[in-house]
């Protein structure tokens, strides 16, 4: 019984001494990665007057939206297309209203007419955003269930807004890209633009040519 308590008596002996000589291995870089955190990003606070102030110019019509007011009224349009580059025209007439809805704020266009011997129903809306200086065009029809959404900016030398934004092809499920250029010819006349792309390439693919009555 003695030699079995001295056994074990070495036996834990060996164990705490194993258990001290065991040294931690210095940090990595890597573990100082694992463990690092970002400092939370703090803004500086604003008072209340110049938040107030902030979000009534957000909220106030500008110039922009007397531009799109211009052009409240009915059009006469006359819209050729393209399927493909260098492709036989196919041509269409619709009659587009254009108001202006929620206190001036937004453009609404509605349009009826008919397209490729089917009758056509479509609506777009153009937003001005006082905060960010861009326009925003959306557009919805009756020839399909997506929502056409794009963003641009305003030449004042060309007289042109240019649009960009991303359409999904109903063929093979996969999205494009495609520019719009929307011109004022002259007051009573606007001329719009768009630009598909097909093998890599870019072509134009409808010319949408404006006359208010």
């Amino acid at each position: 019984m003695k030699k079995l308590t001295t056994t074990l008596a070495i036996i834990t002996l060996c164990f705490v001494s194993c258990k001290k000589e065991v040294k931690e291995e210095p940090a990595t870089a890597k573990d100082s990665l694992a463990v690092k955190t970002e400092e939370p990003l703090i803004e500086e606070p604003i008072d209340s007057a110049a938040q107030m102030k902030a979000w009534q110019e957000y909220a106030t019509p500008g110039n922009p939206h007397k531009m799109m007011a211009d052009e409240v009224g009915t059009w006469n349009c006359d819209m050729t297309f393209w399927t493909e580059p260098n492709g036989k025209a196919e041509k269409s007439t619709t009659t587009a209203e254009i108001k202006m809805v929620l206190g001036g704020r937004y453009q609404e266009a509605v349009y009826k007419g008919t397209m490729m011997g089917q009758p056509f129903e479509g609506k777009s809306t153009l937003a001005y955003n006082n905060a960010s200086q861009e326009y925003t065009t959306t557009f919805i029809d009756n020839m399909g269930t997506g929502m056409m959404v794009a963003m641009g900016k305003y030449n004042e030398a060309a007289k042109s807004m240019e649009f960009k934004g991303e359409m999904v092809n109903p063929v093979n499920g996969e999205k494009s890209p495609y520019r719009e250029v929307y011109t004022i010819v002259d007051p009573k006349t606007r001329k719009m633009e768009m630009f598909d792309m097909k093998n890599g390439s870019e072509y134009k693919s409808m010319e949408i040519v404006m006359k208010k009555k």
